[in-house]
Order: structure tokens, then sequence, then C-alpha cells
């Protein structure tokens, strides 16, 4: 029997009707599989517990390659889980569920617009004051001024849960800054290629319209007298809980993904910072809460979010997504007025009930409360949310003290959905999240969503995993999202200038890559010696294995014993905590990916996969063979980055990535060649140095080719400084730095970083290789000097490129406008 016939059949329960027993998504009560798995096809059902391991694991591989991440609040990033085994829902029952969230996006966008507007629902004693007035979402900056603006909400979420009799209600309502998005469909991408055929069976909505709608629906959302608008995704950052999916959306999309310091309010309205000047911004994607958006008149302390906002909000310039002060709706002491708020302003029942609650906010309310504290959840309208339970006493002088600021819920059940956990499926327990967007003049939900699974009866964010969602067609003709053509727009071709905080991070990205690169073939050639000389330190191979460490321990310090070449390297190789180690360049590496991730190919991050694989290797194998193997499999990863940039635009970030990299492998080789070339050790020890130098600048081929295998200090600085055809050479790095720099705006030939290139290229014109090598006594004094002085050239270099390129734009000036005019 397959594992999902059979799990249904281990799934015993009782008649619906009798028993509080939790709805199984897949597993009728008679044991059989429900009618929407039974409609799909058998690669989807009859799969067995080998395979749906096996699809669990090239699962788990993709979203490594990809550098899916999540970082759960208050805890570490971690990697985006997928379980093998999809939500499925039929065509009928989401028709069903599909109106009642559309209701839904529209009963919050019309509480929203009337409690920013005229707010008759205070007036007509629908809704008590408190709710409103006394939760942190509500923003009387923006009342009143945004009353005429009836597109509160652009987009939703909706977190469902089904009741034991297997009917939907509302967990949560999402509208500040609703996430998810990019994680289903990175969900679904990764699903179809590990099941192919399953998937193309089984009559599935595809996700991919609805991102083309969502693109529309933000572009038409600008200032009526905008003709092209330019959009941007709002984040707080690279360090956020779901950055990955704010990455997601913006590359998805073609939008610039930006943070508060990319952006300036001047003159009423909002521009971007790019190189030198400034570019109006007309929607604004946002995903910084409300409260952290403006400095000026929200939260003072803010880092996030662009002084001024606000104003240019009233003063309708920008419009931002989902608008400031949209989060009141999350309000969960909203939920038992939902239905008469339904009622009175869109003239019809509610569809989709919430969770039974009781707000503590009035006399009865409290005491209600108070009463059942033992049956009900308690909680927070603000964050945070939960509660302390271990002192009824202190809690009950809480609630007393602060009663408006309370709700008690009924114990939320939910269905449960068979997971794959440790090798075989388990019941847990499953949300679904869903999201409705507002396309032409109504609301639209996505047919799809993001589902959740947790075992049952467990709060730990880290052991949640997601699930893809399948809704099936219901018929083969059916468009995909229902939408059988998406609402024009007019084309224009957008400017893709990056902002200089991205552009800063791409010269890093070329650096760190570049650094990555020496290190690890530093690291082979050490190991290499190692392997023949550690047990001969006397020897010259021993005295040359001693430089060449020694190199490499000046470019990251160790605490460990000189002689224990073996637990060095795997330091080097796995320590993210030691300095400049490869681990820890690795790590910043990954950092700065994640900050640019839209700028660059998801291939980037099959890299540190690759990478990841071959650090775990390490890491599981004791044996010193495995040291050299895994820098090797390394060294192979980071060097596919060169493809993966070489496809990249040849943009002012690709030309500024080449800079960076040409700047570092400078460095890096004058930090080589600096304490190898500098004394003479002897005819034998000094040949296995030189060999060793063109090993780890990887010019051993070249230089053997054109000197036939006699290798003298004279024929490897020629190659390694004044040979413009070698790309490891310093000419060569530094011509092409020249190149690219040129290429930036704001370069008129005559600029700090020009004119420090035309400096160290005019010294090597003037070069004498031979006078470098003149000796005193058994030092080269001409040649330390040239190491040093050039290397601090270059750290000049790099410190004037920032100076010039990456500055922040104008300098902000006065905001010269009113932040009154609000009427609450």
């Amino acid at each position: 029997m397959t594992v999902l016939r059979d799990y249904a059949a281990s799934v015993i329960q009782p008649t619906l009707g009798q028993s509080a027993a939790p709805y199984d998504e897949v597993a009728s009560p008679d044991g059989t599989l429900r009618a929407a798995w039974k409609r799909l096809a058998a690669e989807a059902v009859d799969v067995t517990l080998p395979e749906l391991t096996r699809a669990s694991d090239e699962i788990a591989r993709l979203l490594a390659d990809e550098g899916v991440v999540y970082t759960p609040p208050g805890g570490q990033q971690r990697s985006w889980r997928l379980d093998p085994v999809p939500l499925v829902i039929s065509a009928d029952e989401w028709a069903t569920l599909e109106k009642g969230l559309a209701q839904r996006a529209e009963l919050l966008n019309a509480i929203l617009v009337d409690l920013y507007g005229p707010q008759e629902l205070l007036a007509r004693g629908t809704l008590p004051p408190g709710i409103v007035f006394g939760h942190s979402g509500f923003l009387r900056a923006v009342a009143r001024a945004t009353a005429a603006h009836q597109r509160q909400l652009v987009i939703t979420g909706t977190d469902l849960g089904r009741t034991p009799t297997g009917e939907w209600q509302v967990l949560a309502d999402r509208a500040q800054a609703p996430s998810g998005i990019g994680f289903a469909m990175e969900n679904r991408r990764v699903l179809s290629r590990v099941l192919p055929v399953a998937y193309r069976e089984a009559g599935l909505h595809r996700l991919a319209p609805f991102f083309q709608v969502l693109r529309v629906s933000l572009m038409q959302a600008a200032p009526p007298t905008v003709e092209n608008p330019r959009v941007v995704v709002l984040s707080p950052g690279p360090t956020s809980e779901t950055a990955y999916d704010q990455a997601f959306i913006a590359s998805t999309l073609g939008f610039p993904l930006v943070e508060g310091t990319d952006l300036v309010a001047r003159d009423g309205a909002v521009w971007m910072r790019v190189l030198g000047r400034l570019e109006r911004v007309d929607v604004i994607l946002r995903r910084v809460d409300a409260e952290w958006s403006d400095p000026l008149e929200l939260r003072g302390e803010s880092q996030l979010g662009v002084t001024g906002l606000t104003e240019a909000v009233r003063r309708g310039t920008v419009t931002v997504i989902n608008g400031l002060g949209s989060g009141v709706v999350e309000n969960a002491a909203l939920i038992p007025f939902m239905s008469e708020m339904c009622e009175q302003l869109l003239d019809e029942p509610l569809r989709l009930p919430g969770v039974p609650t009781v707000w503590a906010g009035t006399p009865e309310g409290r005491d209600q409360l108070l009463d059942r504290l033992d049956e009900l959840t308690v909680r927070r309208i603000d964050p945070p949310f939960d509660v302390d339970t271990s002192s009824r006493e202190r809690l009950v002088e809480a609630i007393v003290a602060e009663p408006y600021r309370y709700v008690g819920q009924e114990p939320v059940g939910v269905s449960v959905s068979p997971t794959l956990d440790q090798g075989r499926l388990e019941p847990h327990a499953l949300t679904l999240r869903a999201f409705t967007l507002r396309h032409g003049s109504s609301y639209r939900p996505m047919i799809g969503g993001l589902a959740t699974a947790a075992p049952v009866g467990s709060s730990a964010d880290q052991i949640e995993v997601s699930k893809d969602v399948w809704v099936l067609k219901g018929s083969p003709d059916e468009p995909d999202q229902g939408l059988p053509d998406v609402l024009p727009v007019t084309h224009a071709r957008a400017p893709v200038t990056p902002v200089p905080r991205v552009l800063d991070d791409l010269f890093w990205l070329g650096r760190y890559a570049e650094r990555v690169e020496d290190l690890l073939r530093l690291a082979i050639a050490t190991h290499e010696l190692a392997e023949d000389f550690q047990g001969r330190p006397h020897s010259s191979g021993g005295r040359t294995l001693a430089v060449v460490a020694g190199v490499m321990r000046s470019l990251s310090p160790s605490s460990y014993d000189p002689a224990n070449f073996e637990g060095d390297l795997r330091s080097l190789l796995l320590d993210a905590h030691r300095s400049g180690s490869v681990g820890q360049t690795v790590m910043r590496l990954k950092e700065i990916a994640q900050s640019v991730r839209d700028q660059v190919s998801p291939d980037l991050f099959r890299v540190f996969g690759a990478m990841d694989r071959a650090r775990g290797l390490l890491a599981a194998n004791p044996h010193g063979w495995q040291i050299g193997e895994s820098a090797g499999r390394m060294l192979t990863a980071i060097l596919s980055l060169h493809g993966v940039t070489g496809n990249m635009v040849r943009d002012e970030g690709w030309h500024l990535m080449e800079i960076g990299r040409g700047i570092e492998r400078s460095l890096q080789l004058c930090q080589l060649i600096g304490p190898t070339l500098s004394v003479r050790r002897g005819l034998d020890v000094d040949r296995d140095v030189h060999q060793a130098v063109l090993q780890a600048a990887e010019s051993a081929v070249t230089h053997r080719r054109r000197h036939r295998g006699v290798v003298r200090a004279a024929s490897v600085l020629d190659l390694l400084l004044l040979d413009e055809t070698n790309p490891r050479s310093l000419r060569f790095n530094l011509l092409a730095v020249d190149a690219s720099l040129a290429t930036l705006p704001g370069s008129s030939g005559s600029t700090r970083p020009e004119r420090l290139v035309d400096d160290l290229l005019a010294e090597l014109d003037r070069l004498d290789v031979g006078a470098l090598l003149d000796l005193d006594g058994e030092t080269r004094p001409n040649f330390v000097r040239f190491a040093q002085a050039t290397a601090q050239h270059l750290m000049r270099l790099s410190d004037a490129v920032a100076e010039v390129h990456f500055a922040t734009g104008p300098t902000p000036r006065s905001l010269g406008f009113s932040t009154g005019g609000t009427d609450a």
C-alpha cells in the first residue's frame, strides 16, 4: 500500500459532529482519501515512503541552493522548510472560500476608509472608541487627510484554520505588510521540480498570473497624474524576518528593493538617491511597520523609515501600500464586531467567521474574560501579544488596569495534514495564509497560498514546515487564477541604476568573492605542502611550508600551534568566528548576497549551497585528505561565481563589483608576494617558495610554459606585477579597474580614484624588477617598501571609490513644509 493511502487507512476518526477530532486534510473519516486527493493522478497519490523521503531531501537541497531563509521572531536565521505533501483543495471548496476572502478584503478596506475618514462606525456606536484609539495601529497623523483615497488596502493576508466540521474560520488578518507571497511562489517552483509528473498531471492553478496582476495593480495605485510610475519595495533590511520574501517580490516584479536610507523626502515628495541625483518615487510597497516608517512624525528613534514620508502621503504625492495606519484592522478586538460592521458597510452577511473572541474593553466583556480565564486564551491587542499566565493574580491585575488592551479567544481548532516527520507521515496542525489583491475595482484572492504545519500541540516556530497549496481547476480550460487577461499598463523602460547602498554592497561582493578564492588557493597550496613535509620541518619543503603557512596566518590570525597544520587549515575553512578566515568571509559574502538578492541571479545562491555541502563534508570527516578535497570543492564553487556575474548587465553595479574584485586581487597579491619574496632563504627553499607563490596566484602553468620550468624571483615578479596579459597580474587588474572607473557617472578622468590608479600604473611603468631584488644581507628592502606602499595605495583607492561613488546623493535639506494637517 502506498504511503498516503496507508496514512488515510490508519487515521481513525469518529463520525463528524460527534466529537471535536480535528479535520484531516487527506483522510476521510472512513479511512479513504478525500475527494480532492482522489482526483489527483496516481503519480501524486501512489507515492511510496522512499520516494517521498527522496523528494524531501531534494527539496532541502534546492532550497539551500537558492538561499531561501527565514528568521523567526526573536530567533536565528534558518533554512526555509517545505514538506513534500501539499495541501490540496478542490475547485468547489475554493469557490466558496474565495467569495469569503474577497468580501473580507473589501470589508477591511471599508473599515479603514471609515476610520480614517468620516468615522461613522464610531459615531453610530458600532465600534467602541477604545478599540480604535487604544490600538497602536491607529495613526492619528494620517487620519481624515486620506479619507478620499478609497484604496487603503491593495493586498491583504488572511490566516485561516478549519474547524472540526471542515469549515474555514479566520485566525488573523494581515493588512499592515502581509508577507509570504514570495515564499508561496518559491514553494511552487521547488515542488514542481521535485514532483514534475504529479504537478503536471494535477491540473492546478499556476501562480505566475497573480504576480503579473500584482505588478499592474501596484503601478496603477500611483497618483493619477503620473504616467510612468516608479515603484519601490521598502525593506527593513537583509536581517528582517522575511527578507527573502521581500527580495523575491522585488526581483520578480522588477522593482528596486530599497531601505529607508535610500529614500529622501523633499518638497513634499519622496525621492530615491541614485549616484549623486534624486529620482521621484510614486509608489512604495511597504514592508516596514507603519510606526517605524517616519521618524519625524511617528517613531522618532526609527532608522528604518523615511523622514517626511507621512507628509508626502498626506499631500498625495506618493502612494504607500498598504497605507500607513492599515495595521489598525489587525486588532483582534475587532473580531466580535465584524459581522455587524459587514452588515452596516457592505449590506451583506459575513461569510468567513473569526475565532470566537471576547474583548475586555466593556464591563460585560471584562467580567466574562475574568470569569473564563481558565477556558480562554488571553492575548493583548498590541505587541507583544502573548501574556504571562504563570501568575493568575498578576494577569487579573493587568486586565483590570487596562481592560481595553486584552481579549480572550476560544482555543483555536485547526485541521491536520500528513507531514513527513523523522521518516514517516504524521498528522500536523495546519494553517493557511491566503492573499487577496485589489484588481481593478474589486478584490481577487490568489488561487493558492502559503500553508504551514507543526506538530499538534506545539508552539515552537522553529519546527514549523511550509506546504505548497494546490487548488485544482474545475475544468482543464479554466484560465490560471481565473485571469484570461491582464489589465493593460503603459510600457516604458525604467531606469536601472541601483541606489548607492546597493552599489556599495556589489563592490564588496566583488572584494569578498575574490578574497575567498585567493584564501582557498593559498589553503590548497599549504595543504599540499603539509601532506608531504609537515613531519620534516628542517627540509627545504618543511621550511617552505613554514613560509606559506606564515602568510596564511598573517591574513587570518590563528591561535593554533604553528605545527598543527591540519587543525589550522580546518579552522581556516570552517570557523566563521576566526578573523579573516574562509568561513567568516563566506558568511560576509552571504550577507551581502542576501541584501542585493534583487540585483543578482538566483544561481548565485547555488554557489553557497555547494560551498556549504563541501564544508559539511569536512566537518563530518576527521581525515586529513578531506581538507584538500573540501577546499577544492569550495574553490570550484566560488569560481562558478565568475560565470554567474559574467551574465549580469554591464551597469554601474557590475562595474563596481569588478572594481572591488580588481582591488582585492591586487591587494591579495601584495600580501602574498610581500613576505614570501622579500627574503633570500637558499636556492632550494626559494625555488619551492616561488612555486607555491605561483600556484597560489594561479600562474604556475603560464610561468612553466614561458620559462620551461626554470623559476627565478625576477621571472615570477615580471609575470605577477607587469604582465598585462596575465589576469592575475597587478598591471592587468589596475587596467581593468581603470576601465571600469571610466564608465561610472561622476568619473571625469581626474577624480581621486582615477588619479590613484594612474599613479599606480605610472609606478609600474617605472618599475625596475632587478632593482627590486637587490639584497641587503638576506633581505630585499626595495621590494619590502614597494609591496607595503602598493598595498597602502590600494587601500586608499578603495576608500576613494567609496567616497566618490557611494555618496548617498544630495545632502537632505530642511523639509520646508508643515507636519500638521490632521483632524484626529
